[in-house]
């Protein structure tokens, strides 16, 4: 019998451990459901700031001025936990879907930096609060497993109909480093996706979460830092923090007392940091209701005051006169064949876009791939293709007559 060279069998067990340890690259392992785990898929690349390892990263000169503005006693708060309080779930819910309809989404405050529907928002989508939702942020984030984009939606409504009345949304390629156009919103007041930012339960059961958390402050000034593209200012103090700051928990802050679930947060937060995303109270970090969670075991986490923090070096920083500017995306055709049809017949609309992170074609298609894309139109329909960078939208549309 013939021998493996031992050099042959290192490579093997390195490309065996490799695959264990590298996490999944798509999104087709996703268990679906509401609070589904991700079964190791992490949302956008490695090199996102969001998934960025940031243990040796520089303080920023201002730290402990931003620090004391905060409170230096003001405690961490996990703003997410097991059960109901008040009749609502403890946290900012998401959804795992496949194969959900596209709906219509009506925009009532911010549609002109959100992006246009349809999207797959499936009947049962929990809606932050639930199952009594109230008056609060409303929110709701769905990842469709099947195409691998992350649709999320601010002050959301469901009609009767299956559509939705919502005050903002964005859409996020969770395989891609996008950026919300500068100084426009999303379903968060910076302008960031919510979902990467939360603490879920699958990644702590596993033992590690590798990404930066959501987190919000009282205060925040009119100016903003990447990741966030948008702020929504309430002080004018200098020690103010811009949406998208990122704070770390000091590398000397001993974790090594705290409870299992309380642990793997507290190392996340030594490792990756946590990025302001939104007013609110102060230090409170966000996660996805689950009733796996040990509210004990989390609550061990307000122990921890705000000096154990240190603010990251704050750079770039923008501001209203001050913040990147460059060409929107460049449509150079959208166009339909044919122009004129009978009731349900199929039509292929095609684009040729340059300079774009994403196209949107509504209605009917949604977020759209490739240069072409059939649709049947049952009546006379006006069809627009949205295409969006970091810089600006750029719009088109082509008219297709039902006869």
């Amino acid at each position: 019998m013939r021998t493996i060279p031992a050099f042959f069998l290192s490579i093997l067990f390195l490309f065996v451990v490799l695959s264990i340890a590298l996490p999944a690259q798509n999104c087709s392992g996703m268990a679906l459901g509401i609070g589904a785990s991700l079964n190791g898929f992490i949302p956008f690349p490695a090199d996102s700031l969001w998934n960025e390892n940031i243990a040796g990263a520089a303080v920023d000169p201002n730290s402990e001025n931003i620090i004391n503005f905060i409170g230096a006693n003001v405690p961490l708060h996990p703003d997410f936990g097991a059960g109901l309080y008040g009749g609502q779930s403890i946290g900012i819910p998401y959804i795992v879907e496949s194969g959900s309809p596209l709906v219509t989404i009506k925009y009532k405050l911010y549609g002109d930096e959100s992006d246009p529907g349809p999207m797959p928002i499936p009947a049962n989508a929990p809606i932050e609060g639930y199952p009594k939702p109230g008056d609060g942020d409303r929110h709701v984030l769905v990842l469709d497993r099947d195409n691998c984009w992350l649709y999320e939606l601010y002050d959301s409504h469901e009609l009767k109909n299956g559509n939705w009345n919502v005050g903002s949304g964005a859409v996020w390629n969770l395989l891609a480093d996008e950026t919300r156009p500068y100084t426009w919103t999303s379903a968060d007041a910076a302008g960031l996706p919510i979902f990467p930012g939360l603490a879920r339960y699958d990644e702590v059961a596993a033992g590690a979460i590798d990404h930066a958390l959501r987190f919000t402050l009282q205060y925040s000034q009119a100016a903003f830092t990447p990741p966030a593209s948008h702020w929504a200012a309430n002080s004018t103090n200098q020690y103010a923090a811009p949406m998208g700051m990122r704070m770390r928990l000091k590398a000397s802050f001993d974790i090594s007392g705290f409870p299992p679930q309380s642990q793997v947060i507290l190392r996340a937060l030594q490792q990756y940091g946590m990025i302001m995303a939104d007013s609110g109270s102060s230090i409170y970090i966000s996660g996805a209701p689950d009733d796996r969670w040990n509210n004990d075991d989390l609550g061990a986490l307000k122990s921890v005051p705000a000096s154990a923090f240190e603010v990251l070096l704050i750079s770039p920083l923008y501001t209203q006169n001050n913040y990147p500017q460059g060409p929107n995306p460049t449509i150079a055709s959208f166009t339909t064949n044919p122009p004129i049809v009978s009731a349900g017949s199929p039509v292929t609309l095609s684009w040729n876009v340059s300079g774009e992170e994403y196209n949107i074609i509504s209605p009917q298609a949604g977020v759209v791939t490739g240069t072409s894309v059939v649709v049947t139109p049952a009546k006379t329909t006006l069809y627009t293709l949205d295409s969006t960078n970091e810089y600006g939208r750029t719009t088109a549309k082509v008219k297709v007559t039902v006869q």
